[in-house]
């Protein structure tokens, strides 16, 4: 029997949870020693409560994403929990405003959120209510050598690889100079030897030109992906370094909704191709994008939000690498198990997000 849920409300609350490891990147995002949370819970009239969450990077954006949520949230109390029909009426209302920004960032909490609660209902996990299985999803550690010297590097690397039994873990390039950039891949490499897999991200910090230099220079350095290496939405370059070069480039966490990820494969911008929820278009912006780059035979991997992204991949036709952050966990009442460097997806129904009250507490802005 199919349930019926009824949107009534939604709760917004904001948390800094201090980093482990404080983030250092370049100049365009600085040093970054706690990591902002925008936690959603949908409440519906039949008592089920949808929970997902917002990475907005901003110690100020509850400022301008909570109104969004809100008048988002207000155009939905009474309509049935349809997530798909929700999607197309939150887009559709964002039609005079543009369907980039903290317009769809609002939308893709709502979304997430919407999901979990239609699959609490069915009391299914979401990857089964989506017609799939929970198990095991390959990931990679992201949680640490951020831009620091490459002294300081070789430690922290061994740290992520024993983590969660990790056979890949991922780095920071984008360095003052190319020399700088090889003798932290040297440390890195060192550290871990032959057999971990090791990815790259330059978090944008790259000029064009600067970027066809310095990727050809880094390109027999066995790297599994250059990320990013230029602005985002510069599909031109970043197509120019995925035809030139043998290491892939990916890209994608920055692209807003699935017309725009068309786009992005169509232009053949990348290589391989990583959704972040929040901007994707949360679960059903996933969706479509899986879609296309399933289509397309373009490997997919996920940005953040492991725990809803997991679900996901395992529903994606092209399912690559899961990244894994633990930056979260503290505000989670269950965190998922990671297993020979894998995240696991648990059986429990819903995306698997409930809160620790205590820390949310604890943590609250």
């Amino acid at each position: 029997m199919r349930p019926a849920l009824t949107f009534e409300s939604v709760r917004l609350r904001a948390a800094a949870v201090p980093m482990r490891r404080p983030l250092v990147s370049n100049p365009l995002i600085g040093v970054t020693k706690e990591w902002m949370f925008i936690l959603v819970d949908v409440q519906t009239r039949e008592g089920v409560v949808g929970r997902s969450y917002l990475e907005p990077y901003l110690r100020t954006s509850p400022r301008y994403l909570f109104p969004a949520l809100e008048e988002l949230a207000a155009r939905l109390a009474g309509k049935p929990v349809a997530p798909i029909d929700v999607y197309a009426a939150n887009v559709q209302a964002l039609h005079l405003v543009g369907r980039e920004g903290v317009s769809l960032i609002a939308a893709s909490a709502l979304d997430m959120a919407c999901w979990d609660a239609l699959a609490k209902a069915a009391g299914l996990p979401l990857c089964c209510l989506l017609g799939g299985s929970t198990g095991a999803v390959r990931a990679y550690n992201t949680n640490g050598l951020w831009l620091k010297p490459a002294s300081a590097l070789a430690d922290e690397a061994k740290e992520l690889v024993a983590e969660g039994g990790f056979r890949a873990i991922k780095m920071r390039l984008g360095r003052p100079s190319l020399q700088d950039d090889l003798d932290a891949i040297a440390e890195v490499r060192e550290a871990i030897g032959p057999d971990v897999r090791l990815m790259s991200d330059f978090n944008q910090a790259l000029p064009a030109g600067e970027a066809l230099l310095r990727c050809h220079a880094l390109d027999d350095e066995g790297l599994d992906w250059f990320e990013e290496p230029v602005v985002y939405d510069n599909y031109a370059a970043s197509a120019q370094l995925a035809r030139e070069l043998k290491t892939p480039v990916q890209i994608g966490e920055n692209v807003y909704g699935p017309r725009a990820f068309y786009k992005a494969v169509e232009a053949r911008a990348a290589d391989l191709y990583m959704p972040d929820l929040m901007r994707i278009g949360g679960v059903t912006g996933w969706l479509r994008a899986a879609a296309i780059a399933g289509a397309a035979g373009a490997p997919l991997s996920s940005h953040l939000y492991p725990e809803v992204s997991a679900h996901l991949l395992r529903v994606s036709e092209s399912a690559d690498w899961l990244e894994w952050r633990d930056w979260g966990n503290p505000l989670l009442a269950e965190p998922f198990a990671l297993r020979d460097g894998a995240l696991v997806v648990p059986d429990r129904p819903g995306n698997g997000i409930e809160w620790n009250e205590d820390a949310v507490k604890r943590y609250a802005l």
